[in-house]
């Protein structure tokens, strides 16, 4: 099957998919509703009369429960997305990412996170602000010994947000270069459109590739990703990406996956697919990834 038809129907699928589970949230009254984190990591939802009292009493589903104010950690008014049939789900602190490539959503001023994906790739990124992140990666091949060359690269991204909340745009780009080796570097600058919440986004990317010595290319890279959130800690992934070759023949991956959103970490698995019309046979090329939150 030719690339071109093989992503067209993938997509058709996938916006289906998105639209389908788009509306799914529900959502009670948040005027009356408040979420309690204690210290020991437990979180109960409720109402609550008033906050003058130690302990403080909060009326929740299995009845009212009495919590000593010097074991809470925070307590916080949720937004109307974050009840979802009657269960809080926390703020997504992995939504300005797919895999690996980028959402048009940025991290927020003083977030940052660390991953690691096959081991070997290492990247830290950070919010400076609401609009700007920027993230350093490298292949540590030094850890090896005699190895000179340490291959890395930069990701700076600028975002901005709707105004109506529901989607972001964003610019940015990837320069990667190799220390030790040469002053050479090769990148992609790209701008992004997200659809979407933080917890269910589909996001269109377009990019050019550019190097120290050969300028910018003149066919784009087009990529199509998406995030949905399925429960509290869960979440199904993919991202997919189209090449132009020359002026008739193109390659790109398919790929799909799940994140599990733990409470300090989250770990992505899942498969990529190359599509060209070079290979006769499909095999997948499998993804695993681990990050860590931190603020």
């Amino acid at each position: 099957m030719k690339p071109l038809i093989l992503l067209y129907y993938f997509v058709v699928l996938l916006l289906i998919g998105f639209s389908t589970t788009c509306h799914s949230q529900t959502s009670g009254s948040k005027d009356s509703i408040w979420v309690i984190e204690t210290t020991d990591g437990n979180t109960y939802i409720g109402t609550v009369s008033t906050f003058n009292t130690d302990p403080i009493e909060i009326n929740t589903k299995i009845g009212i429960l009495k919590i000593p104010k010097n074991t809470i950690r925070s307590i916080t008014h949720p937004e109307k997305y974050q009840l979802v049939h009657g269960e809080y789900w926390p703020e997504n602190p992995h939504s300005t990412r797919h895999f690996w490539g980028p959402s048009s959503y940025g991290l927020r001023k003083g977030e940052g996170y660390y991953q690691n994906s096959w081991i070997f790739f290492n990247q830290v990124s950070y919010g400076f602000s609401d609009h700007f992140t920027l993230g350093v990666g490298i292949i540590p091949l030094f850890i090896f010994g005699g190895v000179a060359e340490t291959p890395l690269w930069l990701t700076p991204k600028f975002n901005f947000n709707y105004k109506n909340g529901k989607g972001a745009y964003g610019v940015g780009t990837i320069v990667f270069g190799v220390l030790g080796a040469s002053s050479e570097f090769a990148g992609i600058l790209y701008g992004t459109n997200t659809f979407g919440t933080r917890d269910k986004q589909l996001t269109l990317g377009l990019g050019y590739g550019y190097s120290s010595n050969g300028g910018i290319t003149s066919t784009p890279t087009v990529s199509l990703s998406a995030m949905i959130r399925t429960s509290k800690k869960w979440a199904l992934l993919t991202e997919n990406y189209l090449l132009a070759v020359g002026d008739s023949d193109s390659f790109g991956f398919i790929s799909g996956g799940a994140r599990y959103m733990g409470r300090k970490l989250a770990i992505d698995f899942g498969g990529f697919i190359p599509v060209t019309s070079e290979i006769e046979r499909l095999f997948v090329l499998p993804w695993l990834g681990i990050t860590v939150p931190f603020k």
